[in-house]
């Protein structure tokens, strides 16, 4: 999901009043760039804010798997209660009360690996982001003091 620079989490654009490079401006302090200063603190703000908006759109994808999964064990659990309930002996009911239990035992947990993969995946596409911002910004140090060095 692609959004501009000036873009927040939510998809709105940032307030003006956001803006603070204008106002960094007015305090000039030698050796100290502070329009690369605001720009890294908003690319910043950007990273933090693309990364919340993938954890949001994981528990929302996490919370409609669930539903569904809710959905097919009621769905399962009808079909179960009305097989169970129809004649036979009694070791054909168990055999068949086991063999649903297992089956209903293996279905839970590949739903559970399911959601956990989903939840490891958005954490680790998060994760990522924040890991390349950080690189960002340590680069940007790094130059900006190289850049006051040479400068004396």
């Amino acid at each position: 999901m692609a959004r501009t620079p000036s873009q927040n989490f939510a998809g709105m654009e940032m307030p003006k009043f956001m803006d603070f490079t204008s106002f960094a401006e007015q305090f000039k302090v030698p050796g100290i760039d502070a329009k690369a200063l605001m720009d890294s603190q908003r690319k910043n703000f950007e990273a933090f804010s693309a990364a919340q908006t993938i954890a949001l759109e994981a528990v929302q994808a996490v919370s409609r798997r669930q539903v569904e999964i809710m959905r097919d064990l009621m769905e399962e659990s009808a079909g179960a209660v009305k097989e169970l309930s129809t004649a036979g002996k009694p070791e054909e009911k168990l055999a068949k009360q086991t063999e649903l239990f297992k089956q209903s035992f293996e279905h839970s947990l590949a739903n559970l690996r399911e959601l956990t993969e989903m939840g490891a995946k958005s954490n680790g596409e998060a994760a990522e982001l924040i890991n390349q911002r950080i690189t960002e910004g340590l680069d940007e140090i790094r130059t900006a003091i190289q850049k006051a060095a040479t400068a004396k």
